[in-house]
């Protein structure tokens, strides 16, 4: 296939991407570099560096190459970010998908497919855990809204169009090359302070529940959904709840590091103290289920980031 990842020089796109050229696929990226990282970058991939908000380039690769599927990863996720600018966010995370969608309409490719990425972690809301799909959706953020109305634009659009689409809602994904300002970042924070033996700040209790799965099972996912899942969208993560508390002990255990203690502070407003997913509909209709214990992620990421310090 002939597939365009969008932000796919940043810390999920850039292992799905490098998933997709494993199983022998040609793929596009589309990146502005605004926090993606150049050296994220596949060189068996053909690399755009430029905005997706930009119609007429957009187009223009969508259209010169064929595109067959675009895997749509390219956002603003930072959710205090959209409180703060909600104008900003959804100028990329809204008017961005409009345009990635109005050029792949325009293309001669007669069957098209849109993978996107929305936030399992913020369109719920503060709703009752585990999470499955059939959860009303009620995000509590202009970040979560506009993944939501993401969602709507692609029914649409699949309708008036024949755009075919799959909906990957992430719980929190960790890893290798991740970005300490994504949903996930504590991950980073933690290990990062950690190897420069810093102190790591908890806010609140530390109590507050999430679900964290390993980056390599999101990408298998997104691998799966090329074939499979069309016009419909699924949770993914592992179901398993993990505390902050239970997140630095373990990683600090993994670094070898127990004696180091984390200093707490006052909890951050409007934060959701509990978010994890029910997955099965992702394995019941996709064949996906997670495949890394969180201790066997945390043991990968933390080698990566030691080895890059």
């Amino acid at each position: 296939m002939r597939i365009l990842v969008t932000g796919g020089a940043g810390f999920i796109g850039s292992h799905v991407v490098d998933k997709y050229i494993i199983e022998g696929h040609d793929v596009y990226i589309i990146d502005d570099l605004s926090t993606g990282r150049i050296e994220n970058i596949n060189e068996k991939a053909t690399f755009y560096k430029a905005d997706i908000r930009d119609y007429d380039v957009v187009k223009d690769i969508i259209c010169s190459n064929s595109i067959e599927v675009i895997n749509h990863h390219a956002a603003q996720l930072d959710v205090r970010v959209s409180v703060t600018n909600p104008l900003h966010d959804a100028g990329i995370n809204i008017l961005g998908l409009i345009t990635l969608l109005e050029a792949f309409k325009e293309s001669s490719v007669e069957k098209k497919k849109f993978i996107f990425i929305s936030s399992g972690g913020c369109i719920y809301g503060d709703a009752k855990c585990p999470i499955s799909e059939t959860n009303q959706i009620r995000p509590e953020s202009p970040y979560g809204a506009s993944k939501a109305s993401g969602e709507y634009y692609l029914n649409v659009y699949c309708r008036l169009y024949g755009i075919e689409y799959t909906i990957l809602r992430y719980s929190n994904v960790f890893g290798p090359r991740q970005d300490p300002r994504g949903e996930a970042g504590v991950i980073a924070i933690f290990i990062g302070n950690l190897i420069k033996k810093n102190k790591c700040f908890i806010f609140g209790s530390g109590d507050q529940i999430r679900d964290y799965v390993f980056v390599k099972d999101v990408v298998n996912a997104n691998l799966l959904a090329l074939d499979s899942g069309n016009c419909d969208f699924f949770n993914i993560g592992t179901g398993i709840q993990t505390t902050v508390n239970e997140l630095y002990t373990l990683i600090a255990e993994v670094m070898g590091l127990t004696e180091q203690k984390p200093e707490y502070k006052p909890e951050r407003p409007g934060e959701l103290f509990m978010n994890y997913l029910d997955c099965s509909k992702a394995e019941s209709n996709l064949g996906w289920k997670p495949v890394k214990t969180l201790k066997e992620g945390l043991t990968l990421t933390y080698e990566y980031f030691k080895n890059c310090s």
